[in-house]
């Protein structure tokens, strides 16, 4: 059974009904003590890092979600839910994330066109990650973002894109992973990529 964490800021439709045609159970998360009942948790996020962060310690999540990544058990983020899995953003203003995985969420800065917006491809850093099981390089999928993960270890890249520079499409480190992109809405690729996390939250995978 996969939690998506529901913490009023995710695209919670698209999402269930993508596990839905991929044969998973999976139910809403909004409490911390439901969260040992799940053998992966996904954290979506649409809006902005600082209300998200707001939300999460709100809903008592926080320590919670930190526990649970220590567990062992697969956490993906999608879009701003990867964002939140870092150490910081700078999204209006400074607000700490989660800090499951060192790094910095920035703005793109440029005179190109600001959201990241559209289908792009993805460019394979680690090829033999059980989470690319089956995804090539190349591939496209849809993004939506106006900000952008640094990443403090270079070897948390699983996949960038080219967006008028090198940026972080897919991360992973351990048992947290994160996708800047929406894989719910990314055709076959997405739908593979998010076979392959719940294949590895129940053990098919490892």
């Amino acid at each position: 059974m996969i939690g998506i964490v529901d913490y009023g800021m995710g695209n919670l439709y698209s999402l269930s009904k993508a596990l839905e045609r991929l044969g998973y159970r999976y139910a809403l998360v909004t409490e911390a003590a439901q969260l040992a009942h799940y053998d992966g948790l996904i954290l979506p996020g649409v809006g902005a890092f600082g209300d998200a962060m707001r939300n999460i310690r709100a809903a008592g999540l926080v320590e919670p979600l930190r526990a649970y990544a220590a567990s062992g058990r697969p956490l993906l983020g999608i879009c701003l839910g990867m964002q939140l899995l870092f150490t910081t953003s700078e999204e209006h203003g400074t607000h700490q994330g989660l800090a499951l995985l060192p790094g910095q969420v920035v703005r793109f800065a440029g005179s190109y066109k600001i959201p990241h917006m559209g289908w792009n491809q993805l460019y394979i850093k680690s090829g033999d990650h059980p989470l690319l099981a089956g995804v090539g390089d190349g591939e496209y999928v849809y993004f939506v973002h106006s900000y952008h993960v640094k990443p403090a270890n270079p070897a948390d890249l699983l996949a960038v894109t080219d967006y008028h520079q090198e940026v972080a499409a897919i991360v992973g480190r351990g048992n947290v992973y994160g996708m800047q992109f929406h894989p719910e809405k990314s055709g076959a690729s997405g739908m593979r990529l998010l076979r392959n996390f719940a294949r590895l939250c129940e053990g098919g995978l490892a």
